[in-house]
């Protein structure tokens, strides 16, 4: 006998969200699995995160529900701890998240079962699945969806951690305490320059590091901030969906407007646009184009800007462009040995610690996730043709190795990047999710947003 109709692998954003969906639409039993009992709802980016960590959108903007556009706001105010146009804590949020969840297995009992558990396999069946955990307990059910979050990242090329001394190299910057024995002397590499490098840069300075920063990344890109006052956006007309006539869209758009509003013009359509590019040409994209997308697209809050900003004006923390050629135990530290970007010439830092800010990877060809290398191995799923993630189609089911899509085996979150691009901020997981839930709910012609 079946005991759960949906289990969701993944209790963080995505999967809790998807939880809190099938109730709120009287969908099926589901049970919810989650490894990191602490990171229930919040997930990684709200539960590690300090008081430091803003969230990098306006509250208006942060509703979990697409077709409550208000409910975040409304929460937030009536818990006195801001408006539409505040740019609160990140742990705020994750507040809010595990908020909603509690409330819904109130609601609902033993209609929603939360398991603390990490699942390590998916053995699929003709009509039935069923999830092992690592304990070795076992979970049955018609449908299972991945909601597996984002990958750790990747050792960069130049380091080897098992040739550096302990507590020097810090492969994610989550999982561990990169402020840990740290003096005023130290300095501290971080490998990125992007948001995560960012975060790391604001948990040392709170933490007290007095020592000095240096944030390396292939170009040296950094987040840009926000406008004050936030842009007006709409879109007169549909840019092209070739590559080349994207960004002359929005190279002209900045030039007739502001490049915040530019970009944030394309965020209706972004998927849209995505979807009608080639793989070539999504390649190129990635190859290219991403770092200057990532710094312009997803941005900083203002405070959270000034902040770097003085950082780098008192000499604390740098920015520079370069790549790493080796790094070798030196006493308690490490001697890391980089070539500047357009420069023939290298530069030698000591570091007392090299935290990984690459962010996450999606290359499950490289994962060591238990679950993971099972599904692989199993033939249950197949990296995206650009390797950021597993394939799914326009309904998130999971495309399996032979090519056959799998009506029982579903994908939410930042792992269908792929073929989406745009899943990776709550704006558009909010959305993939409300439409799975649904979906399985059998909700899709009732009360349809903005209907």
């Amino acid at each position: 006998m079946v005991d759960d109709r949906v289990v969701i692998v993944g209790g963080g954003f995505s999967g809790a969200l998807l939880a809190i969906n099938l109730m709120r639409y009287e969908g099926p039993r589901a049970t919810l699995i989650e490894r990191r009992r602490p990171q229930l709802a919040r997930g990684v980016a709200y539960s590690a995160a300090s008081e430091e960590h803003l969230l990098n959108v306006r509250a208006g903007n942060m509703s979990a529900f697409p077709d409550e556009p208000d409910h975040f706001v409304t929460w937030l105010e009536n818990h006195g701890l801001g408006n539409r146009g505040t740019f609160v804590p990140r742990r705020v949020y994750g507040a809010y998240l595990r908020d909603m969840l509690d409330e819904a297995k109130r609601e609902h009992g033993d209609r929603l079962t939360l398991v603390d558990g990490e699942a390590i396999a998916v053995d699929r069946g003709e009509s039935v699945s069923t999830v092992r955990l690592a304990d070795g307990r076992t979970i049955e059910a018609e449908t299972v969806v991945l909601a597996l979050g984002n990958l750790p990242p990747h050792t960069p090329p130049g380091l080897d951690p098992d040739a550096l001394p302990p507590g020097t190299y810090a492969g994610d910057p989550w999982a561990e305490d990169i402020t840990r024995g740290l003096s005023k002397d130290d300095t501290v590499v971080l490998v990125g320059s992007g948001l995560t490098a960012i975060d790391a840069a604001l948990l040392l300075d709170a933490s007290g590091f007095q020592g000095h920063i240096l944030s390396m990344s292939r170009r040296g890109l950094v987040p840009r901030a926000h406008a004050t006052i936030p842009p007006v956006t709409g879109l007169s007309e549909r840019p092209g969906t070739r590559l080349s006539a994207l960004v002359a869209t929005l190279r002209r758009r900045a030039e007739e407007v502001d490049w915040r509003t530019a970009v944030d013009e394309l965020r209706p359509v972004t998927q849209m646009l995505w979807g009608a590019l080639s793989d070539e040409e999504r390649q190129r994209f990635l190859r290219h184009a991403r770092p200057f997308w990532d710094v312009h697209r997803h941005r900083l809050a203002p405070s959270v800007a000034a902040r770097i900003d003085g950082l780098c004006a008192a000499g604390r923390l740098r920015f520079a462009a370069g790549k790493i050629v080796s790094a070798a135990a030196e006493g308690e530290g490490v001697r890391l040995r980089w070539r500047p970007r357009g420069i023939d010439r290298i530069e030698e830092t000591l570091a007392r610690r090299i935290v990984n800010c690459t962010g996450p990877q999606g290359d499950l060809l490289r994962s060591p996730e238990p679950l993971i290398k099972q599904l692989l191995a199993a033939g249950a799923i197949r990296p995206d043709p650009l390797r950021i993630g597993l394939e799914v189609d326009a309904q998130s089911r999971v495309i399996a190795a032979d090519g056959t899509v799998q009506d029982s085996l579903y994908c939410i979150g930042p792992m269908t990047r792929g073929g989406l691009w745009e899943v990776v901020a709550v704006p558009d997981i909010r959305q993939q999710n409300w439409t799975l839930a649904r979906r399985l709910a059998n909700a899709q012609w009732v009360g349809g947003e903005g209907l």
